[in-house]
This record gives C-alpha cells, sequence and structure tokens, in this order.
C-alpha cells in the first residue's frame, strides 16, 4: 500500500514538473529592480536595487515607442525591452520586444530557449512561420498575421517573419520571461566563436567545404556580412 501511494506521488510529482518550470520564478516581493552592475553577484537573475535608491520610474517606458533603423542586411530592427532595458521586469518574468520591418525585411530564423512568445501586428501584413520538432515531422506553420491579428510562439521552436509587402510592418512580441534569450540559426552555426569545425558542418548539411566557408565568411565575426 506504501509503495503504491509512492509511485503514485512520484507520477504526479512529474505530471507537475512542466508547469512549475514553465516560467520565471514567481516573485517574493512588490519589486526588485535589477542592479545592472557588472560586479553584481547573479544567481539566475539580478540583484535588487534597494528600494529607496529605485525612485518611481522603474515602473514606465517609452522605448517602444520608437521604430529602430531597418537599413539592415536583415531589413529589420528588433527593439528590446528585457530586463537589460527595463530594470523593472526583474522578477516579474514578462518582456517585450517591437520589431519594424522594410518591405521584404525579415526576422531569420531563431528560438527563445526561455520563453512563449505571443504576438500582435499592429501596421501592414507579414508572414510568420514556427517549425514543429521531431514530434510534429518538422511541420511548417505558416501564415499571413494583418494588422490588429496575433500570433503564438511556444517555447523553444524555430520561427521567422517575412514581410511580402511593399510597406513597412511592425509588431509588438511579449515573452514570459524577463530574459527570454535568443538563438540566431545562421549565426549560431557559422558564427560561433571558435567556429564549429568545417568538417562537421559540411557533414550534417550535406554540401562541399566551399558552400560552409562562403557562410562562415558572411557571419564572421558574430555579425552579418551584406552580400
Amino acid at each position: 500500500m506504501v509503495y503504491s501511494k509512492t509511485i503514485a506521488c512520484m507520477f504526479t510529482m512529474l505530471l507537475l514538473a512542466p508547469a512549475i518550470m514553465a516560467t520565471d520564478p514567481d516573485p517574493l516581493q512588490d519589486f526588485c529592480v535589477a542592479d545592472l552592475d557588472d560586479n553584481a553577484v547573479r544567481v539566475n537573475g539580478y540583484p535588487c536595487v534597494p528600494q529607496l535608491e529605485a525612485g518611481d520610474d522603474f515602473l514606465f517606458s517609452s522605448k517602444l515607442a520608437r521604430g529602430g533603423n531597418t537599413s539592415t542586411p536583415n531589413g529589420s530592427a528588433v527593439t528590446r525591452l528585457d530586463v537589460t532595458e527595463f530594470p523593472g521586469e526583474n522578477t516579474q518574468g514578462i518582456s517585450m520586444n517591437r520589431v519594424d520591418f522594410a518591405p521584404g525585411g525579415t526576422n531569420p530564423p531563431h528560438i527563445h530557449p526561455r520563453a512563449t512568445e505571443i504576438g500582435l501586428v499592429v501596421k501592414g501584413e507579414l508572414l510568420v512561420g514556427i517549425i514543429g520538432s521531431n514530434e510534429s515531422g518538422n511541420r511548417l506553420y505558416s501564415r499571413v498575421v494583418r494588422a490588429g491579428e496575433n500570433f503564438l510562439i511556444p517555447r523553444g521552436l524555430m520561427h521567422f517573419q517575412f514581410n511580402t509587402g511593399d510597406t513597412v510592418v511592425t509588431m509588438f512580441v511579449s515573452f514570459n520571461s524577463q530574459n527570454p534569450g535568443i538563438v540566431f540559426v545562421p549565426l549560431t552555426l557559422f558564427g560561433s566563436d571558435p567556429p564549429i569545425p568545417t568538417p562537421v558542418l559540411t557533414k550534417a548539411l550535406r554540401v562541399d567545404t566551399g558552400v560552409v566557408e562562403l557562410l562562415k565568411s558572411r557571419f564572421a565575426g558574430g555579425s552579418f556580412q551584406a552580400s
């Protein structure tokens, strides 16, 4: 009988584990304005600025009111509002980005390892694509999302956005993490430091050495180089 109860308890804990670990830890106080000092000790987040020194502005930001410069190789600009840009988010388990797209601009395939994402297109039309894992046969889920419409990207799934029109597109996205992280797929593969050995990439991607070396040259130094 005791053995059966133990097994049942363990099974329940396994079922609850994904929910328990689904987002950032719950805050233990009203505010914990992030101390972004490089010398501060961090344990899965940022330490708190003393409340008497925090002032009142930490609850407000106008950073997303203006878009960034889309004259980039990707034709897009990401304006971040994570904890490093908005210290009041610290311990609150939430953050936002604004992304602006020139005509033909893209937010290339990438992953957020620590957050689910929900987006709202506020201007223009945007092709949004989400690629499932092996469980879904690496299926591509895609749709043109128009102004006023939303999209959802589960945590850890690769996704992209692309402006197929001839006007500027603006979207806002929210994350259930103060620091969702980003793994930008092309840059990770071809711009890592130190580089991934070329034979590994030629074997994995089934291309010759010249193709891999060309792609590495485009992402050398951890940044884009216009073609």
